[in-house]
């Protein structure tokens, strides 16, 4: 099996401009090498429906295990910190894994005041760019974007949580597979995250994905 620190491409991610204007973030291509894809599609987890999971409830490979482990490690949150410019060597972390969209995903909004930095790893392998990405926001129009982030197998885009963060998507249905970290402001708040992610996914499979099974948070 592959070591962790293979599994992601930091000169990708330290050549990565960091943008400030209107919240910082910056997009990272190729974080996950495309040599190392092949290990990541085969372990990745069978989720079940659209939605965010925790990995708790889901059943995946070596590899995938690894990369997971590994972007919760102090030294990944030593390299956030500096190219983000904020504290988050020692605060807690959440992780949910995502494998399908729905029509009713995307919509805009801004990220949960508990969490300090979201961090999105998107690894879908042959993604069709017309498909489009999640867009970048000025404001809480789909349509006034300043950037779009195709969803390409490897790319990672990691941004400050402030309260004009705005991000969203066009409705898509399929496969679209990502990894969602996120470093929070208190151990309560992964208390809080992982009961209700845990109770979403329960509710998903008791009821199929319908009505009754709608997700805690928002499709990325």
């Amino acid at each position: 099996m592959l070591k962790a620190d293979q599994l992601v491409d930091f000169a990708a991610f330290d050549a990565a401009p960091l943008v400030k204007e209107p919240f910082v973030h910056f997009v990272a291509h190729d974080f996950v090498p495309k040599s190392v894809m092949a290990d990541i599609d085969r372990d990745f987890p069978e989720v079940p429906k659209r939605g965010s999971f925790p990995m708790s409830e889901l059943e995946s490979g070596p590899s995938f295990k690894a990369l997971v482990e590994y972007l919760e490690s102090e030294e990944v949150a030593r390299k956030f910190s500096e190219k983000l410019g904020i504290d988050l060597v020692g605060k807690p972390t959440t992780m949910t894994i995502r494998g399908y969209s729905g029509e009713q995903d995307g919509r805009v909004h801004t990220d949960s005041r508990s969490k300090l930095v979201t961090v999105l790893l998107y690894l879908n392998s042959d993604w069709n760019p017309a498909d489009g990405g999640l867009r970048l926001l000025n404001s809480d129009n789909l349509e006034d974007s300043f950037d779009e982030v195709i969803p390409a197998a490897g790319t990672l885009l990691a941004f400050v949580n402030t309260e004009n963060a705005w991000h969203g998507h066009k409705p898509f249905v399929g496969q679209r597979r990502s990894i969602q970290l996120n470093w929070v402001v208190s151990d309560a708040a992964v208390r809080r995250s992982q009961w209700r992610h845990g109770l979403s996914a329960k509710i998903k499979r008791w009821f199929g994905g319908g009505k009754k099974a709608k997700p805690v948070d928002d499709a990325y």
